[in-house]
């Protein structure tokens, strides 16, 4: 395969830096030696150089290296190294036979990536052009047979792969088929949807993402699709600057405020900084919770362009953080992942959360299901640790309030379009006359009495005053409005 070239500076300097480092290592495989489960900060959606552009004046297209995103593998790892990453995945997005593109150069990247941060767990996968809808990331476990895999999936079912393109890659049952082949592979991958209402209209309104399609993903393969982008990525746009040596080129160091809208979002905004379909209380997340999924949320940085280089991104875990109680292996953090033991944070609000529901002898943490007697006694413990150090901002942003919202477990919906459900509340706010202090950590204790009904229980916090999440407005900056979110708890009763 031939690229076209695109000479620049950033692209020959970090390749001969990260790979400096490779002298004298060797690949720590997935039998690590940290093998205590631990909060493990991650990144699931970042793309480099072989997210390509493409020259459309030969036949077929050729692709142009780093014409969209412009870091190489290994300098992705080792700026999410430095900003407190200890896992990542590579998920570049296609075109026109991009599936060997990725199989045949950017694999071989990614090799030499984890020889050059092998303190950095790197996984192999794509940013998805799913079949009718937007994005999604798919994460293929570790093995021998990884490329393939990848390769597998996407020169059969990703949209853009065709050429010439063809209309009827980009269809629903087409994303059905897709999971229906990944259900059966022998190492099954995980998909993750992007940026689900980033298309979305108004609140509600949703685009090319609907909440029917995600039902009939996780319907279809639950243990593969098993969540959405809570936190999207694009979200410094409003801090955006001159790539280096064009300063005095007419570009404007300091855009307008109101050029800046969070995560790309231009049509309905996010809230706080997440997908509405994840921030609206008693909203899709919730409807799909309350029938008993177990549909988890993630957050990320969808790296291209850092905006310190002109583009609209932070690094890998400069300001979005996917935390997964795992050993610090490959396995542990793909099944982990699998099961939600996952809680998200922006801007380093906290770096723990300890999420437990108890009863009598029994109890279970974040993703866990506990099964009760009726008109049992839940004791819930929140423990969450909020760093007395500087972020990547340099500021010390401290947690406001803490949240426990508790919905009812109703069953599946009637409708696979419902994207409400009325019995989620806000059970408890708790603020810092609430918690005690157990050393560096911050501890809530509450007790729900005489539980009659199945439900789930999910913790959420911010560094503001919003009682609820309030729509972005374009120029936000992002580093005011900070949440974390874990994932739920959900409590059976016999």
């Amino acid at each position: 395969m031939k690229f076209a070239s695109r000479e620049t500076l950033i692209v020959a300097v970090t390749v001969a830096a990260s790979l400096s480092l490779a002298l004298g290592s060797n690949y720590l495989s997935s039998a690590s030696n940290q093998q205590a489960r631990q909060w493990l900060a991650g990144d699931h959606h970042i793309h480099s150089r072989f997210s390509v552009g493409w020259d459309n004046s030969t036949n077929p297209p050729t692709p142009v290296l780093a014409g969209d995103a412009i870091y190489p593998i290994p300098m992705n790892a080792v700026m999410g190294r430095k900003h407190g990453l200890d896992w990542m995945v590579a998920t570049d997005h296609g075109g026109p036979n991009h599936a060997q593109l990725n199989r045949d150069y950017a694999y071989k990247e990614l090799l030499e990536s984890r020889l050059a941060v092998p303190d950095v767990v790197q996984f192999f996968g794509m940013e998805f052009d799913t079949p009718g809808a937007d994005h999604s990331s798919v994460i293929i476990p570790y093995s021998d047979h990884e490329a393939d895999d990848l390769f597998s999936v996407e020169s059969r079912f990703s949209k853009r792969q065709p050429w010439p393109a063809d209309a009827s890659w980009d269809t629903e049952p087409r994303m059905l088929e897709a999971l229906e082949y990944m259900r059966e592979m022998a190492r099954l991958p995980i998909v993750i949807a992007h940026h689900p209402s980033r298309s979305a209209a108004d609140l509600r309104d949703y685009g090319s993402t609907s909440a029917t399609e995600l039902r009939q993903w996780n319907d279809v393969a639950p243990q593969v699709a098993i969540g959405m982008e809570g936190s999207p990525g694009h979200q410094a746009a409003v801090l955006r600057q001159p790539p280096l040596g064009i300063a005095n080129a007419g570009m404007e160091a300091n855009p307008p405020a109101s050029t800046g809208s969070r995560g790309s979002y231009r049509r309905y905004p996010t809230m706080g900084g997440y997908d509405q379909m994840t921030a609206e209380l008693g909203g899709f997340w919730d409807s799909m919770l309350a029938e008993g999924r177990h549909w988890w949320i993630t957050a990320n940085s969808d790296s291209h362009v850092h905006w310190r280089d002109g583009g609209s991104d932070f690094w890998p875990g400069e300001y979005s953080k996917t935390y997964i109680l795992a050993e610090k292996n490959h396995h542990s953090i793909l099944e982990s992942f699998r099961q939600g033991r996952i809680f998200v944070t922006t801007g380093d609000l906290i770096s723990e959360l300890w999420f437990t529901v108890s009863a009598t002898d029994k109890q279970t943490d974040t993703g866990g299901t506990l099964t009760v007697s009726r008109g049992a006694d839940l004791n819930i413990s929140i423990r969450f640790l909020d760093p007395d150090a500087n972020n990547f901002n340099g500021k010390n942003p401290s947690v406001q309030r803490v949240d426990l919202i508790v919905g009812q477990i109703t069953g599946k919906v009637v409708d696979p379009a419902t994207s409400t459900t009325a019995s989620t509340n806000v059970e408890a706010r708790f603020s810092d006359s609430d918690w005690r202090t157990d050393g560096n950590y911050r501890v809530i204790d509450y007790t729900l009495s005489d539980v009659q009904a199945p439900l789930y229980l999910r913790v959420r916090g911010t560094n503001t005053t919003e009682l609820e999440p309030e729509p972005d407005p374009a120029g936000e900056n992002p580093w005011d409005d900070l949440w974390f979110y874990s994932n739920p708890i959900f409590v059976q009763v016999e």
